[in-house]
Protein backbone atom coordinates (compact mmCIF):
# COMPACT_ATOMS: atom_id res chain seq x y z
CA UNK A 1 0.00 0.00 0.00
CA UNK A 2 1.13 3.47 -1.00
CA UNK A 3 0.53 6.06 1.59
CA UNK A 4 0.35 9.92 1.53
CA UNK A 5 0.34 11.32 4.97
CA UNK A 6 1.18 14.46 6.53
CA UNK A 7 0.11 16.27 9.92
CA UNK A 8 -0.83 19.73 10.73
CA UNK A 9 -2.01 21.60 7.47
CA UNK A 10 -3.65 24.65 9.94
CA UNK A 11 -5.71 25.81 6.75
CA UNK A 12 -2.46 26.68 4.65
CA UNK A 13 -4.36 26.90 1.32
CA UNK A 14 -1.02 26.14 -0.77
CA UNK A 15 0.07 23.15 1.13
CA UNK A 16 -3.55 21.59 0.96
CA UNK A 17 -3.45 21.85 -2.90
CA UNK A 18 -0.09 20.28 -3.10
CA UNK A 19 -1.54 17.14 -0.79
CA UNK A 20 -4.68 17.29 -2.85
CA UNK A 21 -2.61 16.72 -5.94
CA UNK A 22 -0.28 14.51 -4.54
CA UNK A 23 -2.71 12.28 -3.32
CA UNK A 24 -3.38 11.05 -7.45
CA UNK A 25 -0.61 9.02 -6.29
CA UNK A 26 -2.03 7.44 -3.22
CA UNK A 27 -3.64 4.30 -2.68
CA UNK A 28 -4.69 5.73 0.99
CA UNK A 29 -4.07 9.35 2.70
CA UNK A 30 -3.38 9.79 6.37
CA UNK A 31 -4.10 13.01 8.61
CA UNK A 32 -2.27 13.18 11.77
CA UNK A 33 -4.35 16.25 12.72
CA UNK A 34 -4.69 19.94 13.78
CA UNK A 35 -6.32 20.83 9.77
CA UNK A 36 -7.62 24.27 11.68
CA UNK A 37 -6.34 26.15 14.26
CA UNK A 38 -7.74 26.86 17.79
CA UNK A 39 -10.64 24.86 17.09
CA UNK A 40 -11.72 27.16 14.45
CA UNK A 41 -12.13 26.87 10.52
CA UNK A 42 -12.26 22.48 10.31
CA UNK A 43 -15.20 22.63 7.64
CA UNK A 44 -12.88 25.20 5.59
CA UNK A 45 -9.98 22.56 6.14
CA UNK A 46 -12.15 19.54 4.85
CA UNK A 47 -13.08 21.92 1.89
CA UNK A 48 -9.37 22.58 1.30
CA UNK A 49 -8.77 18.39 0.93
CA UNK A 50 -12.10 17.46 -0.68
CA UNK A 51 -10.22 16.94 -3.80
CA UNK A 52 -8.60 13.57 -2.07
CA UNK A 53 -10.44 10.81 -3.45
CA UNK A 54 -8.36 8.22 -1.78
CA UNK A 55 -9.74 6.58 1.48
CA UNK A 56 -8.36 8.33 4.28
CA UNK A 57 -7.23 7.61 7.57
CA UNK A 58 -7.91 10.56 10.13
CA UNK A 59 -6.82 11.62 14.14
CA UNK A 60 -7.84 15.11 15.41
CA UNK A 61 -5.07 16.94 16.57
CA UNK A 62 -5.18 19.45 19.32
CA UNK A 63 -6.40 22.27 17.30
CA UNK A 64 -9.90 20.11 16.81
CA UNK A 65 -11.30 17.33 18.94
CA UNK A 66 -12.03 14.19 17.82
CA UNK A 67 -16.16 14.63 18.20
CA UNK A 68 -15.24 17.83 15.78
CA UNK A 69 -13.66 15.69 13.26
CA UNK A 70 -15.84 13.47 12.95
CA UNK A 71 -18.60 15.21 12.07
CA UNK A 72 -16.49 17.87 9.62
CA UNK A 73 -14.72 15.10 7.83
CA UNK A 74 -15.80 13.39 4.56
CA UNK A 75 -17.75 9.65 4.15
CA UNK A 76 -14.02 8.63 3.00
CA UNK A 77 -12.37 9.04 5.97
CA UNK A 78 -12.33 7.03 9.05
CA UNK A 79 -11.84 9.10 11.83
CA UNK A 80 -9.54 7.05 14.56
CA UNK A 81 -9.50 7.62 18.60
CA UNK A 82 -8.96 5.02 20.39
CA UNK A 83 -10.32 2.63 17.89
CA UNK A 84 -8.85 1.10 14.92
CA UNK A 85 -9.72 0.13 11.36
CA UNK A 86 -8.59 -2.62 8.51
CA UNK A 87 -8.05 -1.07 4.58
CA UNK A 88 -6.90 -3.75 2.42
CA UNK A 89 -5.63 -5.26 4.99
CA UNK A 90 -3.71 -3.40 6.58
CA UNK A 91 -4.47 -2.52 10.10
CA UNK A 92 -4.58 1.12 11.28
CA UNK A 93 -5.07 2.90 14.70
CA UNK A 94 -5.60 6.05 15.87
CA UNK A 95 -5.32 8.19 18.76
CA UNK A 96 -6.15 12.44 18.60
CA UNK A 97 -4.67 14.90 21.19
CA UNK A 98 -1.99 16.78 22.61
CA UNK A 99 -0.57 14.32 24.88
CA UNK A 100 0.92 14.80 27.85
CA UNK A 101 -0.95 18.21 28.20
CA UNK A 102 0.00 21.40 26.50
CA UNK A 103 0.54 24.78 27.88
CA UNK A 104 -1.92 26.19 24.92
CA UNK A 105 -4.70 26.90 26.99
CA UNK A 106 -8.36 25.86 27.27
CA UNK A 107 -8.82 25.91 23.23
CA UNK A 108 -6.24 22.74 22.97
CA UNK A 109 -7.64 19.41 22.87
CA UNK A 110 -5.55 17.57 25.08
CA UNK A 111 -4.83 14.11 26.76
CA UNK A 112 -3.42 13.27 29.89
CA UNK A 113 -0.85 10.24 29.56
CA UNK A 114 -2.90 8.10 31.90
CA UNK A 115 -5.87 8.94 29.42
CA UNK A 116 -3.63 8.23 26.32
CA UNK A 117 -2.43 4.41 27.64
CA UNK A 118 -6.14 3.21 28.26
CA UNK A 119 -6.96 4.69 25.06
CA UNK A 120 -3.81 2.75 23.18
CA UNK A 121 -4.61 -0.55 25.47
CA UNK A 122 -7.15 -2.38 23.44
CA UNK A 123 -5.10 -2.15 20.54
CA UNK A 124 -3.40 -5.69 20.06
CA UNK A 125 -2.09 -5.45 16.68
CA UNK A 126 -1.38 -2.33 13.95
CA UNK A 127 0.51 -1.99 11.33
CA UNK A 128 0.91 1.66 11.44
CA UNK A 129 -0.18 3.88 14.41
CA UNK A 130 -1.23 7.38 13.67
CA UNK A 131 -1.30 9.41 16.62
CA UNK A 132 -1.05 13.33 16.67
CA UNK A 133 1.31 13.22 19.49
CA UNK A 134 5.10 12.40 18.79
CA UNK A 135 6.35 9.69 20.63
CA UNK A 136 8.95 10.62 24.06
CA UNK A 137 12.15 10.72 22.49
CA UNK A 138 11.86 11.33 18.76
CA UNK A 139 10.50 13.70 16.78
CA UNK A 140 9.70 15.70 19.70
CA UNK A 141 12.17 18.37 20.57
CA UNK A 142 11.00 22.17 20.38
CA UNK A 143 12.81 24.57 19.33
CA UNK A 144 14.41 25.32 23.25
CA UNK A 145 15.49 21.31 22.80
CA UNK A 146 12.87 20.47 25.20
CA UNK A 147 11.51 16.72 24.61
CA UNK A 148 7.52 16.89 24.60
CA UNK A 149 6.64 13.37 23.45
CA UNK A 150 4.26 11.05 24.94
CA UNK A 151 5.59 7.85 27.33
CA UNK A 152 2.34 6.38 26.63
CA UNK A 153 2.56 6.52 22.75
CA UNK A 154 6.38 5.38 22.87
CA UNK A 155 5.23 2.67 25.01
CA UNK A 156 2.93 1.58 22.55
CA UNK A 157 5.06 1.68 19.51
CA UNK A 158 7.01 -0.45 21.62
CA UNK A 159 4.59 -3.45 22.66
CA UNK A 160 2.59 -3.12 18.92
CA UNK A 161 5.94 -3.33 16.99
CA UNK A 162 3.88 -1.93 13.63
CA UNK A 163 5.94 -1.33 11.21
CA UNK A 164 5.37 2.78 10.86
CA UNK A 165 4.14 5.10 13.22
CA UNK A 166 3.11 8.54 11.64
CA UNK A 167 2.90 11.48 14.12
CA UNK A 168 2.88 15.74 13.99
CA UNK A 169 2.45 18.22 16.44
CA UNK A 170 5.42 19.22 17.58
CA UNK A 171 5.97 21.58 14.08
CA UNK A 172 9.94 22.63 14.81
CA UNK A 173 10.54 18.62 14.57
CA UNK A 174 8.55 17.95 11.37
CA UNK A 175 10.36 15.90 9.15
CA UNK A 176 12.27 14.23 11.35
CA UNK A 177 12.49 10.43 10.62
CA UNK A 178 13.61 7.57 13.06
CA UNK A 179 12.74 4.07 13.88
CA UNK A 180 12.06 2.89 17.93
CA UNK A 181 13.10 -1.10 17.89
CA UNK A 182 11.93 -1.84 13.82
CA UNK A 183 9.34 0.57 13.67
CA UNK A 184 9.88 3.65 11.08
CA UNK A 185 8.40 6.58 12.49
CA UNK A 186 7.75 10.05 10.93
CA UNK A 187 7.05 13.31 12.50
CA UNK A 188 4.93 14.46 9.38
CA UNK A 189 4.14 18.12 8.61
CA UNK A 190 2.10 19.46 6.35
CA UNK A 191 4.61 18.71 3.05
CA UNK A 192 3.49 15.02 0.97
CA UNK A 193 5.59 12.37 2.34
CA UNK A 194 5.14 8.40 0.74
CA UNK A 195 5.37 5.67 2.58
CA UNK A 196 5.02 1.97 1.58
CA UNK A 197 3.63 -0.27 4.14
CA UNK A 198 3.24 -4.39 3.61
CA UNK A 199 0.31 -6.59 4.72
CA UNK A 200 2.51 -9.71 4.33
Amino acid sequence: MNILAFSDLHLARARAADLVAASADADLVVGAGDFCNGRQGLDQAMELLSGITAPMVMVAGNAESAEELRAAAPGHAHVLHGNGVTIDGITFWGLGGGVPETPFGAWSWDLSEDAAEDLLAPCTQADVLVTHSPPKGLGDLTSTGLSVGSTAIRAAIERLKPQLALFGHVHEAWGTRGKIGQTACANLGPTASFFEVSND
